[in-house]
């Protein structure tokens, strides 16, 4: 029960801050707080990669990675508490990544660079057309 209380604590930035080091090592990913002091030496991307992150806000990176479910769920063992709310980057509601959506918009914005300039092309080839016929 006490271990459960430790892991909801909540901290603030400038808290995790002051845990930037091989001997302390802590990170933010999503708001939660993880101790990763213990894993730098068993992390398979090796420990620089999380020193790098150390004291800081690591969901981009994290994330970037597309780390496997065996990794997220390796994460529950390192959870030491959560940001306080006023720190809290993901005040809007849940952040986590939704692929699909950034995918709909990725081609959306692609039909739109194809179509535009396209559309362009054949706007001028048909005034040029009208002029000079």
């Amino acid at each position: 029960m006490a271990d459960e209380k430790k892991e909801m604590q909540k901290l603030t930035f400038e808290e995790v801050k002051d845990h930037n080091k091989a001997g302390k090592c802590w990170v933010v990913i999503h708001d939660n707080v993880y101790d990763v002091t213990k894993f730098l030496d068993e992390h398979p991307g090796g420990e620089e990669v999380l020193l790098e992150q150390a004291g800081g806000d690591a969901t981009e990176s994290f994330e970037d990675v597309g780390h496997s479910s065996d990794a997220r769920d390796l994460m529950k063992d390192y959870h030491i508490g959560e940001l306080v709310e006023e720190d809290k980057r993901d005040n809007v509601p849940s952040k986590k990544p939704n692929y699909g959506d950034e995918t709909k918009k990725e081609s959306g914005s692609s039909w739109l660079s194809i179509l535009l300039p396209a559309a362009i092309v054949v706007t001028i080839a048909m005034i040029s057309y009208k002029l000079f016929m």
